[in-house]
């Protein structure tokens, strides 16, 4: 087996949109990774994703936007704003962890800080788990410590709202209850279609972790990324700070701007399934591994510009390049949850009041509302128990909205 690594974005775009390439990145994280949907191939991967499509619905993510994420942020902010301060990634990583459950469908009856603790030390454990490829700790170890977290999430929180919508699902077949009282998240499409697709009960529950780490460890990463680039650039261009407080779509831009540059892995792994040409001119066989550099890739000059490696939200783009580059991926293995983080690219006639903004950007928008800055007396770190760069503690402090 050989390596072959794509550089550059149109060979990177290229190679993700082939299907004869299998996800591979995840195959050390197997402990919670295997066989739930971002590792799945052919068949199997497309009938699983147009199932769970069915929650990813636009109607929803507004819904999303304009109720489930206002009561969500006023419970998880407050004690934050009360003291004046808080750890953005803590505060991040809780506030989307609440978000995902909601639509991966993990119930949280008390909704308490306890409650919420509990299940983000359950969470930063799987998502530790499924990144282990770049995890700096030893893999064993790591390993252990997701198995005790599963089986702590099962006892806690997954089997009381499997049982939760299987006696729901049974009220409305029996007419006891409305579609209405049904949940509209992704663990109640699996139990309404498992004889479409079949899932083991431990593969079911893996589903459901991997959605909550996911969602939650790569949008808390995103808020932290662009809160600080949104932050440096209004240092360094003051002309920009009242735009940024006042109109919405260019902070969603920002944002963008800053997923660009911090795609969640800077690399995308896929194994060739046949004897293939590759769009950068290179020959794989079966089973060797093609490693898109996606950092690189959203960095490429003839793409976005000489100064690709800086952030600039003034950024013109060639027709049909999103802002975020391959920072969502393309073709079969597109983030599902892309439209839910980012929002939609606005066009030219977009209405800032119903626009889908997406949840990084309205977060980063209510810190800027809430005058939140880098604190300078206690200094942020970057994470150290992953070769990503992500930060692991940015101290903010922020003010009430009144």
């Amino acid at each position: 087996m050989k390596t072959i690594t794509i550089n550059g974005y149109d060979n990177a775009s290229d190679t993700l949109r082939d299907q004869r390439l299998a996800q591979s990145l995840y195959d050390e994280g197997a402990v919670i990774m295997a066989d739930v949907l971002l590792v799945l191939h052919g068949a199997d991967h497309r009938a699983r994703r147009l199932l769970e499509l069915r929650v990813f619905r636009r109607d929803f993510f507004r819904f999303y936007e304009h109720e489930v994420f206002p009561a969500t942020l006023k419970q998880t902010i407050a004690p934050y704003e009360a003291a004046g301060r808080a750890d953005l990634m803590e505060l991040s990583y809780r506030l989307t962890m609440n978000l995902t459950a909601d639509f991966a469908g993990v119930d949280r009856p008390r909704r308490d800080a306890e409650e919420t603790e509990r299940l983000r030390g359950q969470v930063m454990i799987f998502s530790e788990g499924a990144t282990l490829v770049h995890s700096t700790r030893d893999k064993e170890t790591v390993r252990a410590e997701v198995r005790a977290a599963l089986a702590e999430f099962k006892t806690s929180f997954y089997q009381p709202s499997l049982e939760r919508r299987q006696q729901l699902l049974a009220d409305f077949a029996a007419g006891r209850i409305t579609e209405d009282a049904v949940p509209r998240d992704v663990l109640t499409v699996l139990l309404q279609n498992e004889e479409r697709v079949e899932m083991a009960p431990d593969l079911m529950m893996r589903e459901i972790a991997f959605y909550l780490q996911a969602g939650s460890h790569s949008t808390a990463n995103a808020t932290a990324h662009a809160f600080h680039d949104v932050m440096s650039w209004c240092s360094s261009h003051p002309e920009d700070q009242r735009r940024i407080e006042s109109d919405p779509l260019f902070l969603q831009r920002c944002v963008h701007e800053s997923l660009r540059l911090h795609p969640a892995s800077p690399v995308a792994w896929r194994r060739s399934t046949c004897p293939m040409a590759l769009p950068n001119g290179s020959d794989a066989d079966t089973n060797d591994r093609v490693v898109v550099d996606l950092a690189t890739a959203n960095r490429d000059p003839s793409i976005f510009g000489p100064d690709a490696d800086i952030f600039n939200p003034h950024r013109s783009l060639r027709d049909g390049t999103p802002p975020w580059g391959l920072t969502f991926g393309v073709g079969v293995h597109t983030c599902l949850g892309r439209d839910l983080d980012g929002g939609l690219q606005p066009r030219a006639d977009a209405d800032p009041d119903t626009h889908q903004y997406g949840i990084v950007p309205l977060l980063v928008q209510e810190l800027v509302r809430r005058k939140a800055r880098p604190d300078p007396a206690d200094k942020a770190l970057a994470a150290n128990h992953t070769e990503r760069a992500n930060w692991g503690y940015y101290p903010i402090l922020l003010e009430p909205v009144h």
